[in-house]
């Protein structure tokens, strides 16, 4: 469950407020003596307090999930009706469910923090886009990745695949042109091959050099799958959500993403959002340029109205060259 930051936030302050509002939450769920409409009022000022907390920390999203669910805005709505007598029992068992819940959820938000800031402390992080696993020079089992991010071999990598790459590759593998449908299962296949069901495994083991001439040490290749929090909403455009996730993996890790890809549009977002970009060239656009309209080719004009044109324009250019 990957939480998203605000922009600007530190992972320690993220941790803290996070930390204060679980703690707060408990303090919320075991005061003293209270009659049913003050506990009802006090979950209320503890999730406002904590939403305005929150608010410069993580993305909103994660606020509604975290703390301004669904039953926080129903006991809202219901505030004024619920202070009688008859409806004790009916307040205090949503308050103290709705609190048990709300530390649950913190909890586990920081552990998977927790989690994900230290695992990303070692190592080059590098996100790729479906561009580069489907046009690089060599596909994923074969490729020197150390090479191509121009990294001392002794560094490890972890290449983290967002969620939406393995959705963008899957579709790709069933519906795609030959090459890229090829593309698409052989890194599917890899991916399957090293997670063996989880979501981190090991591509390549730190390893010592064979020969003398060698490098003393080979760093190690690692892939993880990053999924989407519950809740998340993707952005309309995959390449558009590649980046937020690359984005909020750098806050997350405090340090810096690389991103991989073969594509200039994506190059180029990358480096508006302050990532480091390493885009690798692209076949298309080389070599010689192809006749336009089938000129010069024995590719057919066709024999409408327009092609008939075409053929008499040529023919009287023809026509005056020989006159000439």
């Amino acid at each position: 469950m990957l939480i998203t930051p605000h922009p600007g936030a530190h992972p320690d302050n993220i941790l803290q407020t996070l930390h204060q509002t679980y703690m707060d939450a408990g303090n919320a769920s075991s005061a003293g003596p209270q009659t049913a409409y003050q506990r009802l009022l006090a979950y209320l000022e503890w999730a406002t307090n904590a939403a305005r907390r929150l608010r410069n920390q993580i993305s909103s999203g994660d606020i509604d999930r975290l703390v301004l669910t669904r039953r926080y805005h129903a006991l809202l709505g219901a505030c004024g009706t619920l202070a009688g007598s008859d409806q004790q029992r009916l307040v205090n068992g949503l308050v103290s469910q709705e609190l048990a819940e709300r530390e649950a959820d913190l909890d586990e938000a920081m552990k998977a923090f927790t989690e994900h800031t230290q695992r990303w402390q070692r190592g080059c992080l590098v996100i790729a886009d479906s561009s580069f696993y489907l046009n690089s020079p060599a596909p994923l089992a074969k490729t020197n990745l150390h090479r191509v991010l121009g990294l001392p071999v002794g560094d490890d990598i972890r290449l983290i695949f967002p969620i939406v790459v393995v959705d963008e590759l899957d579709g790709l593998k069933e519906h795609g042109k030959n090459h890229a449908r090829w593309r698409a299962g052989h890194t599917l296949g890899v991916l399957d091959e090293h997670l063996r069901g989880g979501t981190t495994g090991t591509l390549h083991p730190r390893r010592l050099g064979k020969t003398p001439e060698d490098e003393p040490v080979v760093g190690e290749v690692t892939v993880e799958i990053v999924v989407d929090q519950p809740g998340h909403v993707r952005l309309p455009i995959d390449d558009d959500e590649i980046i937020d996730r690359a984005v909020a993996i750098k806050a997350i890790a405090g340090r810096e993403v690389r991103l991989l890809t073969c594509d200039t549009g994506q190059a180029t977002r990358g480096n508006i959002a302050g990532l480091k970009v390493t885009k690798l060239p692209h076949t298309a656009g080389t070599g010689d340029e192809p006749p336009r309209d089938g000129r010069g080719s024995d590719q057919p004009r066709g024999t409408g109205t327009r092609g008939r044109r075409k053929d008499r324009q040529d023919a009287e250019r023809a026509e005056g060259h020989d006159e000439g």
